[in-house]
């Protein structure tokens, strides 16, 4: 029988609504470790902007390259730990501050959606507090499986009597209430593993954040959350999916599939090192090509070779016909995927892409022939304090991070056991010393 988990068995503070808050967030990818620190303040309602109950500004920021982490799980703990040691350090020093705590992203584990409805009888009263919670704990007692961690638990709409799509039911009468919950799941073992390298660190997690989620919630704007959008976070050593419509996060998806992937391809196709087929990528790779790539030749250091030979030269049409199969291969794959949730028809024609894949030459071009959609790149929103590097699509899950705590209270996840909680040295009593030690 499994254990329950751990990992995420609180939000972690709420948000003052009239006083700042200091958060700070990691962002573990394939490629680069980033930990930001930022100050959240209370802000009127963003009309450009959803979620943004408070503005981010940038204290301190530092990212790493990555090191025993692959496909966004550790595969070595000792190296895993020391790029996140330097990561939070560099960030710390920037900021000036100490700190305990982390908002940590997810991409590993298979990430999976699921929707499905829980509902209660009213006896005809009318709808309160007491009857939403209700309804969301029959809900959140069938959200957790065996040997998965739910990382998102959320209501996406409320049903009354058979009425369904009301976003808030509280005042009216009926006699059932009914709830749409969207829950994300991942493995377990990866997710543990990630916060013992963490917690090795001499920190914990506050919470955990699917990858595809937090990188929305930073290059989303109003009218594509509502009129329903999909975006796509290209990574090192995963591509992920996230679905919106109405406002809400209703799903979810990854794929082992990601920028690393492209780079061995070339590295195999033209029998060079790595760290060349990398920066041939980067310097001339494309998804698209041209009629002019046929006679543009590129020197290339052939695997083995020694630094006084003469390098091969092979014409840009051989590097472009290597990235887009394997380019074609995953937005395809994408595509299915999106096709088989049954969200394809509600989120139209709107499509944005990012993470640092996304700047590939030509994905754009490719994106919006195989998955016929609109389609443009996302940056990071409405944060003020990064620097000139982090203002890119590479970035965007980790500044998504930041906005995460404006959102968190519509989880509605149950609380593990308090002993398993104290057990990890990261439970609610913990959680509440630190809350009291920040906020007074």
């Amino acid at each position: 029988m499994s254990r329950p988990t751990s990992i995420n068995a609180s939000r972690g503070r709420k948000l003052a609504p009239k006083r700042p808050s200091i958060v700070s967030v990691l962002d573990v990818g394939s490629s680069k470790v980033t930990c930001i620190i930022a100050r959240l303040r209370p802000r009127s309602a963003d009309s450009t902007l959803p979620n943004r109950s408070h503005a981010v500004e940038v204290l301190g920021i530092g990212y790493q390259r990555a090191r025993g982490i692959k496909a966004g799980a550790v595969v070595d703990l000792d190296a895993a730990e020391q790029t996140i040691r330097l990561a939070v350090d560099a960030a710390e020093k920037m900021a000036k501050v100490t700190i305990e705590s982390l908002i940590v992203n997810v991409s590993a584990g298979r990430l999976a959606s699921e929707s499905y409805s829980a509902s209660i009888g009213l006896n005809g009263k009318a709808v309160g507090e007491a009857e939403i919670g209700r309804v969301l704990a029959v809900g959140r007692a069938h959200a957790h499986v065996p040997g998965r961690t739910l990382i998102h638990s959320r209501p996406t709409a409320y049903s009354l009597d058979g009425n369904r799509g009301i976003g808030d039911p509280r005042g009216m009468v009926g006699t059932h209430l009914g709830v749409d919950m969207h829950v994300v799941r991942a493995d377990e073992a990866p997710l543990r593993n990630l916060e013992l390298c963490i917690n090795r660190s001499h920190l914990s997690i506050e919470t955990m954040v699917a990858t595809p989620f937090a990188s929305a919630l930073s290059v989303l704007v109003d009218d594509e959350s509502e009129l329903g959008a999909v975006v796509i976070d290209f990574g090192a050593g995963t591509t992920t999916m996230a679905v919106f419509a109405d406002g809400e996060f209703v799903h979810a998806d990854a794929i082992a599939i990601g920028g690393r992937t492209v780079t061995t391809d070339l590295a195999r196709g033209l029998s060079v090192a790595i760290e060349d087929a990398e920066r041939i990528k980067t310097m001339h790779g494309s998804a698209v090509g041209a009629v002019s790539d046929e006679h543009d030749l590129i020197d290339v250091s052939l695997a083995g070779d020694g630094e006084h030979d003469v390098p091969d030269q092979i014409p840009r049409s051989t590097i472009t016909r290597i990235i887009r199969a394997r380019v074609e291969e995953t937005l395809e794959l994408l595509r299915d995927r999106l096709n088989a949730s049954g969200f394809a028809s509600v989120v139209g024609r709107r499509m944005v892409l990012t993470g640092g894949g996304s700047q590939l030459t030509g994905m754009a071009e490719i994106a919006r022939r195989i998955l016929t959609r609109n389609v443009r790149l996302g940056r990071p929103l409405g944060v003020s304090g990064l620097p000139d590097a982090a203002k890119g699509p590479a970035f965007a899950s980790a500044v998504g991070l930041l906005i995460y705590p404006q959102v968190a209270e519509f989880e509605q996840l149950a609380h593990a056991p308090a002993a398993q909680l104290q057990a990890t040295g990261t439970g609610y009593f913990a959680r509440v010393g630190r809350w009291l030690r920040q906020s007074f």
